[in-house]
């Protein structure tokens, strides 16, 4: 068996600072957008969710840890490969992200740069070299 979609879901404090955030770094509008869920779509069967806390606190109760208790404490990365890295890292921080390591030549092969979102995750934006 195969994986046919893949949905990598963050955790938020709030869905729509969070979800106006990614539309201006990926310039798309949602794909869903409805209390509890936002979806970005990032590549053909893959998908970006964002829901809040909240939502994931009533779904598991007590079976996980609170996730609020790790705010701003990254927990995730992820990893884009985009045509112009440069053109994201400033829409990330125009649209409120934090730059924690410039666009430059890594040792693996790409050109990347890293920032934080509003909710501490780490945005990655490369290219391969």
């Amino acid at each position: 068996m195969s994986v046919s979609k893949t949905h990598f879901i963050l955790y938020v404090q709030d869905q729509a600072r969070s979800t106006y955030f990614y539309a201006q770094v990926l310039t798309q509008t949602p794909s869903l957008n409805v209390p509890g869920m936002t979806e970005f779509v990032l590549t053909d069967g893959c998908v970006l969710g964002l829901m809040p806390i909240a939502g994931i606190n009533r779904l598991m109760g007590d079976k996980i840890k609170d996730p609020s208790l790790a705010l701003g404490i990254p927990r995730a990365e992820i990893y884009l490969y985009v045509p112009d890295p440069a053109a994201y890292i400033e829409r990330a921080k125009s649209a409120g992200a934090t730059e924690l390591s410039r666009l430059e030549s890594r040792d693996w092969g790409d050109t990347a740069g890293y920032c934080g979102d509003p909710d501490g995750h780490v945005l990655a934006f490369a290219r391969r070299q």
